[in-house]
């Protein structure tokens, strides 16, 4: 039998739920969303349970990684960024252990579905404009009209701006999304090629070992783009809000 390596990725109703015309029922992906919480907030206070002057393993992690976001901030919002510290650094855990988790064998990666990262992007999206509307007022939108631009080409310039301006949220998710299921379909195909190979007998069953240590080397890299993706995606949310904070 031959199973499709997309097949990690389909969503499979664990409990049936149905109110009226709504479908609401517990699926994987549920499921798997309320495990990254979970080993977030394990996480967070395996860390920071008794802090030592000198750290242990897991307070070090934890505190390189709260390192790693608050540099992420300063270096692109500035002193104003702190008060959306608990927001990014949110954002960033999330991401981290979606990715990781998702890496996990027979395991769901909820990153992997265009839905979810448009989702999010989108509400990232909508909550960044209502911080640069309340922080600017009217003057927000002169974010897509530059100074000094001749009158003539004026209606063009607000539509290149406007257009590029929201396509922000679809290359925000796409990232994200597409990096995830490439990297899982691969490995898929390789896992599935070596396990063929194996149980083919013979000289092909020697040979297996040449994808099978191809498949360890794309976990290894899969796995930095796991943190990689998390990293660049927060990365550009403190980007984008750093653009309409100072309507660059």
């Amino acid at each position: 039998m031959i199973i499709s390596p997309l097949e990690q990725f389909e969503i499979v109703t664990i409990f049936p739920i149905i109110l009226g015309a709504f479908n609401i029922s517990f699926t994987n992906f549920s499921l798997f969303l309320l495990l990254i919480i979970l080993v977030s907030l394990f996480w967070i206070n395996l860390s920071v349970y008794k802090p030592k002057v000198l750290p242990n393993y897991w307070q070090l992690i934890w505190e390189e990684f709260y390192r790693l976001t608050n540099n992420i901030i300063r270096e692109n919002l500035g002193s104003k960024g702190e008060i959306y510290f608990p927001f990014i650094f949110s954002l960033h855990t999330f991401l981290l252990f979606s990715n990781l988790i998702g890496m996990i064998p027979y395991s769901f990666t909820v990153t992997s579905h265009i839905v979810f990262t448009f989702s999010l992007s989108m509400a990232i999206f909508i909550g960044i404009n209502i911080v640069g509307i309340k922080t600017h007022g009217i003057n927000f939108f002169s974010l897509f009209l530059p100074r000094g631009v001749p009158l003539i080409i004026i209606p063009l310039i607000i539509t290149i701006e406007f257009l590029s301006y929201f396509i922000k949220v679809f290359t925000l998710a796409i990232r994200l999304f597409a990096n995830m299921t490439s990297g899982h379909t691969l490995l898929k195909i390789i896992a599935g090629f070596s396990w063929t190979m194996l149980t083919s007998g013979g000289i092909l069953a020697f040979l297996h070992l040449i994808p099978l240590a191809l498949l360890f080397l794309l976990i290894g890299l899969e796995l930095a783009i796991a943190l990689l993706q998390a990293y660049v995606f927060t990365l550009l949310t403190c980007i984008y809000l750093n653009d309409v904070l100072d309507l660059h």
